[in-house]
């Protein structure tokens, strides 16, 4: 079922990135803020990330008595991130825009594969470790696998609001 619910929302992400034209991608509604190419750049790293530490979840039992945070808790229990812009690491100012829009698409494509064959390990492992994200404590590899999914849904709203700055400004 999260292998299906991934599946859907990377497409979602997939199918989305054929209507940008590169200009478009780089495109930023202000100095300040990300254009949609950061946008598919944080959430391919980021989704990259997320699957090393599954890899690392699915093959011991360190910090497998470790704790999420209540916040993360609730997150994993309403399945959604809060329905608010959420301040990131500092490193996010660093973001790139992408070289070309065939960089996205090749790495969309290889993070679902990625994150299909780590959804196998899951459900083959006999471990039951734990990794700690930044800022929301300990994670096991399904609340990790989630947490992927989540994330990348959470985004569309960032999405949806540079896209209404691109058709404002028919970009």
């Amino acid at each position: 079922m999260l292998i299906d619910k991934f599946n859907h929302t990377i497409d979602f992400w997939i199918k989305e990135l054929e209507q940008y034209d590169f200009t478009q991608l780089c495109a930023k509604p202000t100095s300040t803020s990300w254009s949609v190419g950061q946008v598919y750049m944080h959430l391919i790293e980021n989704t990259d990330w997320f699957i090393g530490q599954i890899k690392i979840c699915v093959s011991t039992n360190d910090h497998s008595l470790e704790q999420s945070l209540p916040a993360a808790k609730a997150m994993f229990l309403n399945n959604d991130f809060p329905d608010e812009a959420l301040e990131g690491p500092p490193s996010n100012a660093d973001t790139l825009q992408p070289e070309n829009k065939e960089q996205l698409m090749n790495c969309l494509l290889t993070l679902k594969t990625e994150i299909n064959n780590v959804g196998r390990l899951i459900s083959e492992s006999q471990f039951n470790g734990k990794t700690k994200h930044p800022g929301l404590n300990y994670f096991s590899a399904r609340e990790w696998f989630q947490f992927a999914e989540m994330h990348l849904r959470h985004h569309k709203r960032q999405k949806k609001r540079i896209d209404e700055f691109l058709r404002i400004n028919k970009c």
